[in-house]
């Protein structure tokens, strides 16, 4: 093995201990697979050109670099969110992928559903990052002002800016519960038979049903509100399609339906809130969708 060869063989094994936090940080940051992919490769450059022996603390050099390039991607992609047509809705991680650290908590892995992700859009980049490292990443605040380049006070403040912004909305980040589970699997049962009155027992009085198909695909353009209405809407979709089959499956850690409306497939998700589906995610762009392991016809 060549001097040159060797050394990039310890760069790698170097990185690669620390991948599931940087991929999981970068994808909780930007809500898209493809984007947190390329922020990834950006921070493996970056680290096989440093001096890494002169690195203290290299798992904190590297949660640095990733935290700043996404949020410079972050801000870019924010800016082009401003022209896309109708909802922007985060895209899932593919099947199967390692995504957390396997030493995270439960209640960490939260910020990995795509319920989260949604809310998550509702924070300033800074906002997000800060969020992020001090809920997800349980970072001192000494420790995140110095990421991203803040002071201690800003960081805190920060914080307290996206907890107010995320507010009581946190409890629908958790999707793997028992009870959520059900709530999934009595919508599947009443929306394959076509059973309006079942389905509207299980919304909210003002659910929101938001559809993303990137202009690539028909969706609804604006968010359908109030359980009448999301019950029209899916009952409309799944008898209007030639085709209907409805898959379920494991997606950012809590159950997806993935499902085939006519010639294409789209991706299901709820969100629930005392016994009841509050929100719906119904995403059709098929760019977002290729990141998860294509089901066979």
């Amino acid at each position: 093995m060549s001097a040159v060869t060797e050394a990039r063989a310890v760069a790698a094994d170097g990185f690669e201990q620390h991948r599931p936090v940087l991929l999981g940080l970068a994808y909780r940051m930007l809500g898209s697979w493809w984007d947190a992919e390329d922020v990834l490769q950006e921070t493996w450059l970056r680290w096989h050109d440093a001096d890494r022996a002169a690195l203290a603390d290299p798992r904190g050099w590297l949660v640095t670099v990733t935290t700043r390039l996404a949020l410079d991607q972050l801000r870019s992609a924010r800016r082009r969110r401003e022209t896309y047509p109708g909802t922007w809705l985060p895209e899932p991680a593919p099947i199967g992928r390692q995504v957390t650290d396997p030493a995270e908590t439960a209640q960490q892995r939260e910020t990995l559903s795509l319920a989260a992700l949604r809310l998550l859009e509702r924070l300033t980049p800074p906002e997000r990052a800060v969020y992020l490292l001090r809920e997800t990443f349980e970072l001192p605040y000494a420790e995140i002002a110095q990421t991203l380049g803040l002071t201690e006070a800003n960081a805190r403040q920060l914080h307290r800016r996206a907890a107010d912004h995320v507010g009581e909305d946190r409890s629908r980040f958790a999707v793997d519960t028992v009870d959520h589970r059900a709530l999934v699997e009595r919508f599947l049962a009443a929306a394959s038979t076509g059973d309006r009155a079942a389905l509207e027992e299980l919304l909210a009085d003002e659910v929101v049903l938001w559809s993303d198909g990137g202009g690539k695909v028909r969706a609804a353009l604006n968010p359908v509100v109030g359980a009448p209405k999301v019950a029209r809407f899916i009952i409309g979709i799944t008898e209007k399609a030639s085709r209907v089959e409805w898959r379920v499956a494991e997606v950012n850690g809590g159950p997806a339906a993935i499902v085939l409306l006519g010639p294409g497939w789209q991706l299901l998700t709820w969100e629930s809130e005392a016994g009841h589906i509050v929100g719906l995610q119904l995403l059709s762009n098929p760019d977002k969708l290729r990141a998860l392991v294509p089901p066979s016809p």
